[in-house]
């Protein structure tokens, strides 16, 4: 492991508390977005459950869009409202309750920023016996992020659909995180 791998794994290690606020670099956030467009209809209503700054809600592709923020009195967990495609990057501390509450929601997509070991065969499971397959994977690099990310899109198979075939990419770009904070 280089170096900055170690620090950062050390950091991770040591922290006396959660933090699970990272910003998604706006540029990752659009192509996150763009990849699920071709599953998106005119009518449908984009969700943002983890608003943030916003990266995600202000590059959605149309009007028909909803937010909540915990930071900002609205969470998601309380959420009872339409949701057709829900893209964001999830609280990595909280993948199972995110998934679980995600999938209660019925949209017909699901697409998460997640640390590419989240999706272990457990919730790959959950996600198949929800009737949620993965239509693409893609993998990234974020700096000063541990690791590799991926982009997970699910789609939601509809009845005498057979389960959709996945595609799987590896982007070359190298995403700059910038800390809002500072």
């Amino acid at each position: 492991m280089s170096n900055a791998v170690n620090l950062i794994a050390k950091k991770i290690r040591t922290k006396n508390t959660k933090n699970d606020v990272y910003y998604t670099p706006e540029a990752l956030a659009i192509k996150h977005i763009n990849s699920c467009r071709e599953y998106a209809e005119e009518k449908d209503i984009w969700y943002d459950p983890f608003f943030g700054a916003g990266i995600y809600y202000n590059n959605y592709p149309t009007e028909n869009k909803v937010w909540t923020e915990i930071a900002k009195g609205k969470d998601f967990f309380s959420y009872t409202g339409p949701a057709d495609i829900i893209v964001s990057n999830p609280p990595y501390s909280m993948i199972d309750p995110v998934l679980h509450r995600s999938i209660s929601l019925k949209p017909k997509i699901i697409s998460y920023l997640l640390h590419n070991y989240h999706m272990m065969p457990k919730r790959m499971c959950l996600m198949a016996e929800n009737d949620y397959y993965p239509v693409k994977i893609c993998y990234v690099k974020i700096s000063q992020w541990f690791g590799v990310s991926v982009i997970l899109t699910f789609k939601k198979k509809e009845n005498g659909q057979p389960i959709p075939k996945c595609e799987i990419e590896w982007d070359k770009v190298y995403y700059r995180f910038v800390d809002p904070s500072n």
